[in-house]
């Protein structure tokens, strides 16, 4: 400490005084006690009677219930505020989207010098910056936060949930006499009646009227209708039971009903006599007997039925219902019993707090039954109800209704009254009917302390007994009853609560009568209002009478007639009686003096007593009692007995139930009753447990005087204090909370507890000397939970922090003190007394038998005890430490208080003897966590629970002693805590949380002295790098690298720090232990949240100080980088990850940082950084844990000096400059904006996408917030613009722990935490960008500065590919701006990989929607443009291009028309531009983007034909086409081609795709280089394809490969050639194409063999084996295309019109299919106008709509001249590179298609098209056109050909299929075949033509017959052998068909025409049949 003190003086010294005065001087912290009134649920405390002295017990009790919380709370800790004054940025994606032509960037060459423009951009990313950063980071998972401890619940009295039920309506059919009812809660399954009578009636004013005479007064709370039930443990079983009753009258209960069971008001004509003759008598009666009821009947609901069926209708969309249950468990959440085994079964919970208001309506009551009145028989009744779920036979039932409505409470009704009738708040205004609260008899315990003054009895008489029934002399009994204070009649007391209208209380009940029953059961209730002092001479009075319901006519006066009398006496032995008891009755009179005896017990007297049936227990009642003054335990009520004697006041010997206790025996007793506390029952020891401990506490302290001797309970006390604590906490009863405190202690401590004030030695002076009591008593730690960090920081003297040892000088009477208490000190053996610090010495007085006593300090006892306890006590007091520690501190803070107002120092405020009893307990359970973590491995929770509750007590004491002393503690818990053999991560996991919470101390930060940074920065703000002197010494280098390092400077300077980020450090090196590395982080990362949220932090200067002393955690951070999650980096395009090389010298880090540690000294032994270790590339740590730790690296970077990071960065080797690179690179990964909580990335285009919608977020938003918004306030403001957002978190003083499930959140919410972590993602983003500024700015530029760039820019790309908000790009723009400026040759030449990227980036943005972002990257592409122009023009062309062209091949929703605008604004620049006017740049720009926007147009085509695929790939190649000069795009292109025939399932143009990209590679590679196994360019894939030729390369002289970073793609290689060869083999082949496979693989043979690389080969073999399997299969059974030719006309088709194509369909594609195909697609474009024309004839342009659309299609087939046949001899090259394709159109001369043989003339077209089939698409321009006419002879011998071909096929099959050939039999020699062969025959070679040109024809169709006729007999032959038996004469028919055609050609055939075998001379004949059309060149051949 003395250190420090010098430290602080020598930094006074050193310039930073002003600040130092303000912020270092330690605030004077102490605890401030605090009294809170108890707020009070009533208008007043219940309380007892005025004027009545009280016992000491029941003063005790009532005192505990009113008197004030004493509370001790930490000074002036200013609540976080939420500052709305304070405009918070929200990151706004931009709303505007007009679409006006893009403004420029102002200012954008404007500029003089790079300093400028340096501070123009930074002081455009400073201006509206969030302040916070921690207040957009969304709060963290509470279960780390250890630090803080929840406050617990204020005691208050134990509700269930509440219902209520008002009375709406009873109703009979007839309406006489006047009703009464009762309300009451039964539990069947406990057949316990559980909540106390609800009277109520609804009678009419007339009714009423009847009864005046018997009702003095209506008081006004006796006219409730309504009533509030509370069940605490709701089961399916609880009935609300009614039961009616009315005055009695004459005759059976039966008798009196009849009436109600037969008439109705309805027929009132019938009835009206006989009615109001009912009326009448029952006014008689009303008069005569209106103080006595009869019973009448009862209904009963199931009222949990009716809550549950509520709860099941309600609207589902409410709140509450959407978590199901969980409101009416959050509600009970103070239900003590919660965790216990009974509540947890109940599985029929209902949700009690959450049902829709309901009305019962009940339409039956049961006659109540005069022998079956008692609650068994109730029971036996519900039970039967339950059972069979409706009503018995046998209970006969009344016709009526009742009306009951049922609602949830959640704040107290108006006028409602409490069950003692004391008004409840809110109050309400006159005359409103009451609600009355009805007391509830939980069906089992209730674990809650007393905490209002209760005292009510209830008496139910139960039963009549009477054997003898002659004797009684009563048939109609009544039972009055009393309670009286006396013998006498006057002595009665008026505390019966009376019933509905009427007085509130009587002072007499009279029980309804059963007619004519001698043995009467009862159901009656009877409430009193015990009063609160009772005697022995307060006793029940009950009167037995016989009422006669009948005048006689010689009687006038009273009805009733005495039968005895009988009597229970209040109190037994000073107890109050409770239970079942069975009472004699007496005859005729009261004996003398009854009332001191039991009636049983009565002594004999003169005369003597008559008893009825010989003194037998005749009458049966039950009394119990509710009572918060009565313990109804014997175990307390004998301590708090002796307790009292204590305190004088009471002669000896005492009595304590039936033993006497003389005085000398006094102390042995009450040590008993001590010891014996804790085995009292659980219920009652709780519900007096304040009470009690308050009792033992003052035992401890309270040095006690009997008989004459000093008394010594303390360690008895002390002792039961700790069984206590254990038997709570071992309770399964009771809860806990999550630190494991049992929270009724806790409640305790934090409320209740509290020391005596100072007053005299207490001794017995003897009767009257009661000590009168203080007022004022108890109370609890309140404590700055770890939340309230935001405080003001308090002024104080450092005069706290010096020397702590000095003792405090004794004062003068000490010494005698001394020696009268030595005398004293042994009787506790092995103790030695405390000092005492107020004493003051007493005269001994010779008369009185009291010796002086003194008074002890609280805290030196307990501490003292707590250090000698031994055995099971001492195990048990280290185990609940936390309960002891806060029983310190707060007494502690009591006496501190006290001391206060003496002005004692804080160095002398304890003694040094106290002080050593700390650091003795601080060890002792420093080691018991230590022991358990070695034995017991198990009880590794327990450990936790004891290291945190240390903890809290090491802070709390830091706000109390000596801070000195109090790190003297802390040093030794480190130590103790790193000597131990446990396994590190569990020992650095306590130590975490042990730091975490004492540096969750408000003062946190003076105490580590933050203010006194070392190198404080130089004193100008921020000067620029460039402007410092060179010489600057070495010395101050290190002294800023060092700053970044945990050194042994560090750790003394700052020591609460030093320890966390040592811990931390080791944390990182566990790298299996994810659990201890995400405890390290989040306790810095709270750490740091709270000093950003801190009130007293928010100026700047005063952050940097903070930030400063964080800077060793910057160093931590780069090490651990390894350690960090970021598969976001990897998965954009992986070039996050860029470290330097390993065999990079510079790659050492300055100095190894674990050998630094070993220098500086460790505290927790631990190595860090491990000399050995190489780094880890493995990421140990999870996301969320990640972006906790870089959370607080960017907080640490935002705050600290700007200059000092600055040099740091300068001084960085540039290995670790890579590493902060690649840190901040990850950093932007981390907080990237991922939309509306989705896990998936988002593309950075739908982003863009969706930024308009959540622009209008901020409207739902300022709307409501939602359930969570108190958790989440708004900071509001907006600003001028006023289209902000302005949100962020908000960390209130609850805890709240953020759900990770979206389904509990409404849409508001969810879009009210897109925005804020949008807000998030900008702020962390404009962080990495002033430290990419800085350090470019720090680098001089003459030092490796090319790295550095690249490296600043490889991060700024990684910015641009992350989703962004606005704001943030236009300050990344400008900075990218400000490098091209700055480096622009630089980055051309080294970093040409990076330009591309950066191209394509800016393009992207280019095309953004967003306004602001696209006038952004238009102005940086075209500063690109202008600074490269230079010297790599050409190479940014390119660039651009290809960018162009990948950006509009692969992205989905690519914005043309913003692209387009963007391209217009370059245009803007480059002639705004008037420097560069003079030179080339302005043309070149406008040619270059010429080029752009004619790919952009065909791109935009492309998407208008998405739908049709061929003219999608038409375009596709056009555009290809057009990249011929630039081979990387065609290259591209080609491949996007075969994607999308992949796409299509066409891979046989897919894998000619790749075969053209594969020749383009070839071209290139064989002008690069010359090896003999590459092929020669496209002429080596002739074989493939002939088409591929088009990929010879155009001509040298445009592009040379080897410059300008042409053909510098990955495929423009060996390996890339093989590899396009390869996946084009695999594509024939799924294509079926086996044959080219081979012809492919011919290319790969020679390269593979030339790299000898055999495994390749193999495989290869294996697919060529493959290939020729599959041949040898399938070879004929392969389908191969189907082709059409397709002809459109009409203007419409603009481009297309009078084109006509060949399309390639799949195989088996008939003409109707594609015919449908393209009328779909077409006509969605043209509607009506498009017409399909059906047949195949010349197209008439003159005769068709020009407002229409025409498409032809016809099919075709290939076509080869007889030569070509010799050559494709397979089904395969039949179908393979196919150019040629024919169809026929028959027609007559005459107009008509068909006609007679002899007119029948034929067409046929040939069709030539451009290139072969397969090509690289599937439709093909038709170039030319041929047509020849066949005559009609010519179309004869064509049909027999082929007749001929198809029978010789069919023969000669080498497995013929009979009913193919027998098909082709009957059509060719059928007899009734028409226009058969034989018809032909006749037709054509009846006679010999006399045309001699057709003389050939006519022989050769001759010829074919002859052929034909002998095919026909093979094949009838051929037939014979594979008929089966049954075809026989089938067989024979052909057979005779056959011979029949043979004879009938045979004629013809035999006729040959002599002229033909003349020899003729040659000569030259002009075959007009032939017309050559040439086909119109198509665009295709001109592009």
């Amino acid at each position: 400490t003395q250190q420090r003190c010098k430290f602080l003086m020598s930094q006074l010294r050193s310039g930073d005084s002003a600040l130092m005065q303000e912020l270092g001087e330690f605030p004077d912290d102490n605890l401030e006690v605090e009294l809170v009134a108890k707020e009070c649920r009533t208008v007043r405390h219940s309380v007892p009677e005025e004027g009545v002295e009280l016992d000491s017990h029941v003063r005790d009790c009532v005192q505990s219930y009113t008197q004030p919380w004493l509370m001790v709370k930490s000074p002036s800790l200013a609540v976080l505020s939420d500052d709305s004054s304070r405009t918070l940025t929200s990151s706004d994606f931009d709303l505007r989207s007009g679409l006006t032509p893009d403004p420029r960037v102002e200012g954008l060459l404007h500029f003089s010098n790079y300093d400028d423009l340096d501070r123009f951009n930074q002081e455009a990313r400073q201006g509206n910056r969030h302040p916070e950063l921690f207040a957009l980071y969304p709060p963290a998972d509470e279960d780390d936060a250890v630090e803080i401890r929840p406050i617990p619940d204020c005691p208050k009295e134990h509700m269930g949930d509440r219902i209520i039920i008002r009375c709406q309506a009873i109703k009979f059919e007839i309406d006489i006499e006047p009703l009464f009812a009762t309300l009451a809660l039964y539990d069947l399954r406990e057949k316990k009646k559980i909540s106390e009578n609800f009277y109520c009636d609804l009678n009419s004013d007339q009714f009423k009227g009847f009864l005046k005479p018997h009702t003095p007064q209506t008081d006004h709370s006796t006219l409730s209708r309504a009533a509030i039930f509370s069940i605490t443990y709701p089961s399916p079983d609880i009935y609300l039971v009614i039961k009616i009753e009315k005055v009695l009258q004459q005759g059976e209960i039966s008798d009196c009903a009849e009436p109600y069971m037969v008439m109705k008001e309805t027929d009132s004509a019938k009835n009206k006599e006989k009615l109001e003759k009912l009326r009448s008598q029952s006014e008689m009666f009303c008069q005569r007997l209106g103080r006595y009821r009869m019973p009448f009947a009862w209904a009963t609901v199931n009222i949990m039925n009716v809550i549950s069926t509520a709860t099941l209708d309600r609207d589902t969309t409410d709140s509450d219902s959407l978590n199901g249950k969980s409101s009416s468990l959050e509600k009970r959440g103070q239900l003590p019993r919660r965790n216990s085994e009974r509540f947890g079964t109940m599985e029929d919970q209902c949700n009690m707090s959450a049902f829709k208001p309901a009305t019962i309506t009940i339409s039956t009551f049961c006659k109540q039954e005069g022998d079956r009145l008692s609650d068994e028989d109730l029971f036996k009744f519900l039970a039967d109800i339950k059972k069979f779920s409706s009503l018995q036979r046998r209970i006969k039932t009344i016709p009526g209704t009742i009306r009951l409505d049922v609602t949830p409470v959640h704040e107290n009704p108006m006028a409602c009254l409490s069950t003692e009738l004391i008004p409840v708040k809110p109050l309400a205004e006159k005359n409103v009917r009451p609600v009355k609260e009805v007391l509830e008899f939980p069906s089992s315990e209730v674990y809650v302390p007393h905490s209002t003054y209760r005292n009510l009895l209830y008496v139910y008489p139960q039963r009549l007994n009477f054997v003898n029934r002659l004797t009684s002399g009563g048939r109609n009994i009544t039972i009055k009853i009393q309670f009286m204070s006396g013998e006498d009649p006057s002595c009665v007391m008026p505390v019966i609560f009376g019933k509905s209208t009427g007085p509130e209380f009587v002072q007499e009940v009279y029980t309804p009568v059963t007619y004519h029953n001698k043995s009467p059961d009862f159901y009656e209730e009877v409430k009193m209002a015990l009063p609160a002092r009772l005697t022995e001479r307060h006793h029940l009075l009950f009167t037995f009478y016989h009422i006669s319901c009948q005048q006689k006519q010689n009687q006038t006066g009273a009805s009733e007639t005495l039968i005895g009398y009988s009597w229970l006496p209040i109190l037994s032995t000073d107890r109050l009686q409770t239970g079942q008891y069975c009472l004699p009755i007496a005859l005729d009179r009261l004996p003398v003096n009854y009332s001191l005896h039991s009636p049983e017990r009565i002594t004999p007297q003169v005369p003597p007593v008559k008893w009825m049936e010989s003194h037998k227990g005749v009458f049966n009642l039950e009394i119990q009692a509710v009572s918060s003054v009565h313990t109804q335990d014997n175990h307390l009520e004998r301590f708090f007995t002796l307790c009292h004697a204590l305190e004088g006041g009471v002669t000896f010997p005492l009595r304590v139930r039936e033993e006497k206790i003389p005085e000398n025996k006094l102390e042995h007793e009450l040590k008993l009753s001590i010891i014996s506390l804790s085995s009292s029952r659980l219920e009652p020891l709780v519900l007096y447990l304040h009470l009690v401990l308050d009792k033992l506490f003052t035992l401890i302290m309270q040095p006690m005087v009997i008989a004459g001797q000093t008394a010594n309970l303390a360690q008895i006390a002390f002792e039961s204090v700790v069984s206590i604590v254990n038997s709570l906490h071992n309770s399964q009863e009771l809860a806990r909370d999550q630190q494991g405190r049992n929270g009724l202690l806790a409640t305790y401590l934090y409320w209740v507890f509290r020391l005596e004030p100072s007053c005299s030695p207490k001794s017995l002076v003897g009767p009257g000397g009661v000590v009168p009591p203080t007022e004022g008593r108890y109370s609890t730690m309140g404590r700055a939970s770890a939340t309230t960090v935001g405080t003001m920081l308090l002024q104080s003297r450092i005069r706290s922090n010096s020397n702590p040892d000095i003792p405090a000088p004794h004062s003068a009477e000490d010494t005698e003190v001394k020696n009268i208490l030595s005398a004293k000190g042994q009787n506790n053996p092995g103790s030695r007394m405390s000092t005492y610090v107020d004493v003051s010495s007493h005269p001994q007085s010779s008369t009185g038998g009291t010796r002086p006593s003194n008074r002890k300090q609280f805290h030196e006892e307990l501490a003292l005890q707590i250090v000698v306890s031994t055995g099971v006590c001492r195990e048990n007091a280290y185990k609940y430490a936390w309960f002891f520690f806060e029983l310190l501190v707060k007494s502690m803070a009591q006496h501190v208080s006290q001391l206060e107002k003496q002005d004692v120092p804080r160095r002398s405020r304890f003694s040094d003897r106290f002080k050593d009893d700390v650091t003795t307990i601080v060890s002792v359970v420093t080691a018991e966590i230590g022991t358990i973590l070695v034995k017991q491995q198990k009880e590794l929770e327990q450990a936790e629970k004891v290291n945190i509750s240390l903890a809290f007590f090491l802070y709390d004491l830091l706000s109390l002693m000596d801070r000195g002393f109090v790190f003297i503690l802390v040093k030794n818990y480190c130590n103790q805590m790193s000597a131990k053999t446990v396994s590190m991560p569990t020992l650095i996991s306590m130590r975490l949380e042990f730091l975490r919470i004492l540096c969750s101390h408000e003062h946190y930060l003076n105490l580590s002295l933050y203010f006194s940074s070392p190198a404080s920065a130089p004193a100008s703000p921020c000067p620029s790098i460039s402007s410092q002197s060179s010489s600057s010494c070495s010395f101050q280098e290190q002294r800023i690298l060092g700053l970044f390092e945990l050194s042994q400077e560090f750790k003394q300077q700052h020591y609460l720090a030093g320890l966390l980020l040592t811990e931390l450090s080791a944390a990182l090196d566990m790298e299996s232990e994810g659990s201890v590395q995400r405890k390290a982080i989040n306790a810095t990362y709270s750490l740091l949240c709270a000093h950003d949220l801190d009130q007293r932090c928010t100026r700047p200067e005063v952050r940097a100080k903070v930030a400063t002393l964080y800077l060793p955690l910057v160093g931590i951070i780069i090490d651990s980088i390894n350690y960090l999650d970021f598969t976001v980096s990897e998965a954009r395009g992986g070039k996050s990850k860029t470290g330097g090389s390993d065999e990079d010298p510079d790659n050492v880090p300055p100095i190894n940082q674990s050998i630094a540690m070993a220098i500086a000294g460790n505290p927790f032994n631990t190595l860090a950084r491990n000399a050995l270790q190489s780094a880890k590339a493995v990421a140990t740590l999870s996301a969320e844990t990640s972006r906790n730790l870089l959370v607080c690296f960017l907080w640490v970077m935002k705050n600290a000096e700007r200059s000092l990071i600055q040099r740091w960065t300068a001084d960085m080797p540039s290995a670790q400059l890579n590493r902060l690179l690649e840190l901040l690179t990850i950093c932007v990964s981390c907080f990237e904006y991922r939309g509306k909580r989705s896990s998936d990335k988002v593309s950075t285009q739908a982003l863009q996408k969706s930024q308009q919608a959540k622009m209008q977020l901020e409207d739902s938003l300022l709307r409501g917030i939602g359930a969570r918004g108190e958790m989440m306030r708004r900071a509001g403001g907006s600003d001028r613009a006023g289209q902000k957002v302005n949100l962020r978190w908000r960390k209130d003083l609850t805890q709240w722990r953020q759900t990770n499930d979206k389904h509990d959140k409404t849409k508001a919410e969810l879009d009210q935490e897109a925005l804020i972590s949008g807000n998030l993602a900008t702020e962390s983003n404009l962080i990495v960008l002033d430290l990419l500024e800085t350090i470019v700015q720090a680098v001089p530029l003459a030092d490796c500065k090319d790295s550095v760039v690249g490296g600043v820019l490889r991060v700024l790309l990684h910015c641009l590919t992350c989703n962004q908000s606005t704001i943030f790009l236009s300050h990344c723009f400008s900075t990218l701006r400000a490098l091209v400026v700055k480096f622009g040759d630089l980055l051309f030449e080294e970093e040409a990989e990076q330009c591309a990227d950066l191209c394509q980036k800016v393009l992207q943005h280019c095309s953004s929607p967003v306004d602001g972002n696209r006038s952004q990257a238009c102005a940086t592409l075209y500063l690109i443009m202008r600074y490269s122009f230079s010297s790599n023009f050409s190479r940014v062309k390119m660039q651009v291009t290809m960018s162009l062209a990948s950006l509009v091949g692969k992205s989905e929703d690519f914005h043309e028309e913003y692209l387009r605008r963007s391209l217009r604004t370059i245009l803007a620049y480059a002639e705004e531009d008037t420097e560069m006017q003079n030179t080339p740049l302005p043309s070149q720009v406008d040619e270059l983007l010429r080029n752009l926007n004619s790919i952009l147009s065909d791109t935009v085509k492309m998407r208008e034909f998405q739908e049709d695929p061929e003219m999608l790939m038409d375009l596709m190649y056009r555009i290809a086409k057009g990249y011929q000069t630039s081979p990387d795009l065609r290259l591209t292109w080609l491949q996007n081609m075969a994607e999308k025939h992949k796409n299509r399932k066409c891979f046989t143009e897919s894998a000619m795709c790749l075969v053209h990209a594969a020749a383009l590679v070839a071209e290139y590679l064989s002008m690069l280089e010359d090896h003999k196994y590459l092929p020669v360019g496209s002429v080596t894939f002739q074989s493939i394809s002939p088409n591929v030729l088009e990929e010879s390369a155009v001509s040298d002289d445009i592009l040379s490969p080897d410059e300008d970073g042409v053909c510098s793609g990955q495929f423009f290689t060996t390996s890339g050639l093989v590899g396009l060869l390869k996946q084009a083999a695999e594509l024939f082949s799924n294509g079926g194409l086996y044959e080219t496979v081979n012809e492919v693989y011919k290319i790969i043979m020679p390269v593979l063999e030339a790299h000898r690389d055999f495994r390749e080969l193999v495989s290869t073999h294996e697919k060529l084996q493959k290939a020729f399997d599959n041949i040898i299969q399938k070879g004929h059974k392969r389908m191969f295309g189907t082709y059409f030719r397709v002809g459109f006309y009409g203007a419409k088709f603009g481009d297309l019109d009078e084109q006509e194509f060949v399309y390639k369909e799949p195989a088996i594609t008939h003409l109707p299919e594609i015919s449908h195909r393209l009328e779909n697609f077409y006509s969605q474009c043209f509607g009506d106008a498009l017409e399909m024309i059906k047949d195949s004839k010349d197209i008439d342009r003159s005769k068709l709509d020009t407002n229409k659309a025409y498409i032809q299609i016809t099919y075709v087939e290939p076509f080869f001249d007889d030569y070509e046949m010799k050559d494709r001899l397979t089904n395969f090259e039949k179908n393979f590179n196919l150019r040629r394709f024919m169809y026929t159109t028959p027609f007559t001369k005459a107009g008509r298609p068909r006609g007679e043989l002899n007119e029948q003339y034929k067409r046929k077209t040939i069709l030539t098209t451009m290139h072969t089939f397969p090509y690289i698409k599937t439709r093909i321009n038709v170039i030319q056109k041929e047509e020849f006419d066949l005559t009609p002879i010519e179309v004869a011998i064509e049909d027999m050909q082929k007749k001929t071909r198809e029978l010789a096929v069919a023969t000669h099959r080498e497995q013929p299929d009979a009913k193919m050939l027998q098909m082709l039999l009957q059509g060719s020699v059928g007899a009734t075949v028409n226009q058969g062969p034989l018809e032909v025959a006749q037709v054509f070679l009846n006679e010999i033509p006399a045309d001699p040109k057709l003389f050939r024809h006519h022989n050769k169709l001759r010829l074919c017959f002859k052929e034909f006729i002998m095919r026909c007999g093979e094949a009838v032959e051929k037939n014979k052998h594979l008929i089966t038996l049954d075809q026989k004469e089938y067989q024979q028919e052909l057979k005779k068909n056959y011979n029949r055609l043979r004879e009938n050609l045979r004629p013809m055939l035999e006729r040959k025409i002599p002229e033909l075998y003349k020899p003729i001379k040659p000569r030259l004949e002009n075959r007009d049949s032939i017309k050559r059309l040439s086909f119109r060149r198509t665009l295709e051949e001109n592009s």
